[in-house]
């Protein structure tokens, strides 16, 4: 059993609130999304993801400057450089001209720590990994709760030993980027969300937010009955004109051309889950580079949404994507609710 704690409690009576705005990173998760989240009564977390330092900070300020209501900050958890030079060349010469240098980088994890200890939001979640226990247990002192993406009962069982306050529980269906700790292909990594809340609840009390595929009132009376404590939810908010999401993208969602979703590392070199288009197609055997491949498509991603070539962008989307609809966030939310 975990034991309780004061930074646990206040997860815990904001997770009552039960809708969670996911952190979309590379600008869908917008101030004004999560400022219009706490204003409905839900709860909304920034993402610090691709952002400086000072990107962050700032996104902070903004928020605190229009509401009161507690709200959360998502950063990633760095990785290894790809070993494999050969590997990486080879695929950066299969996407033709005018890709960015391939570059390895830690998204400034140790200064967005240092600036959210001196500025601690309600909460900190972590991506792609589990922090130091060290910085779990600075960022809680500070008083700000933990919380940690999984996406297996083993890395739940990671993220409880480290001291994490609760867990993103991340199942197979979902949007963008998947959690995932390692970024490898080993069998277990496409559980499905209802199964991966009784399996991560096996090994830990910890409570759970659930996320995955969650666009309607169904599906979130579904994980809470499960026994998630709050549901997260990005793809049902991109099309919301709080989102940040390109335009291009936004209308991708309805756009009967595009009909499925799969999860690549076309784009990023990380698994992540998208709407098949004409770049995934192109590019199936992607290695597992990142963020190295994420920095090198970056211009050529802004190139086709410059153009307006859908067929090579990155257009992250969770299962269920048709349902998400133009209106307002609070409409959403409420939605969601029923």
């Amino acid at each position: 059993m975990s034991q309780p704690s004061p930074t646990r409690d206040r997860l815990l009576g904001l997770l009552r609130r039960q809708i969670v705005v996911a952190p979309m990173a590379g600008g869908p998760t917008t101030p004004d999304l999560v400022i219009a989240a706490a204003r409905a009564g839900a709860a909304g977390f920034l993402a610090a993801g691709y952002k400086t330092p000072a990107a962050m900070a700032a996104e902070i300020t903004a928020v605190r400057a229009a509401t009161a209501g507690p709200f959360g900050v998502n950063v990633f958890v760095p990785g290894t450089p790809y070993p494999d030079a050969g590997a990486l060349a080879r695929y950066l010469d299969s996407l033709g001209p005018g890709p960015g240098d391939a570059r390895w980088d830690d998204d400034g994890f140790d200064g967005k720590v240092t600036a959210l200890l001196a500025d601690p939001p309600a909460v900190t979640s972590f991506t792609f990994g589990c922090p130091p226990a060290r910085v779990i247990r600075a960022l809680r002192d500070a008083g700000s709760a933990v919380l940690v993406t999984v996406t297996s009962p083993a890395e739940a069982e990671v993220a409880a030993a480290a001291g994490a306050d609760g867990l993103c529980v991340q199942g197979y269906e979902a949007g963008a980027h998947r959690g995932t700790f390692v970024n490898d292909d080993a069998p277990g990594r496409d559980r499905g969300l209802l199964s991966l809340i009784g399996e991560v609840a096996a090994v830990t009390d910890l409570p759970q937010i659930a996320a995955g595929g969650i666009m309607g009132p169904h599906e979130v009376r579904a994980v809470l009955t499960a026994g998630a404590v709050a549901a997260q939810c990005g793809t049902a908010f991109l099309r919301s004109p709080e989102s940040g999401a390109h335009p291009l993208h936004k209308a991708a969602l309805a756009d009967p051309r595009y009909t499925a979703t799969t999860v690549t590392r076309a784009f990023s070199g990380r698994p992540a889950r998208g709407l098949v288009n004409e770049f995934i197609a192109d590019h199936p055997d992607a290695p597992p580079a990142y963020p190295e491949i994420n920095n090198a498509t970056r211009p050529l991603r802004a190139a086709a949404a410059a153009r307006g070539d859908t067929g090579r962008m990155s257009l992250w989307a969770g299962q269920g994507y048709r349902l998400a609809a133009e209106l307002p966030a609070a409409e959403i939310i409420a939605r969601l609710r029923g």
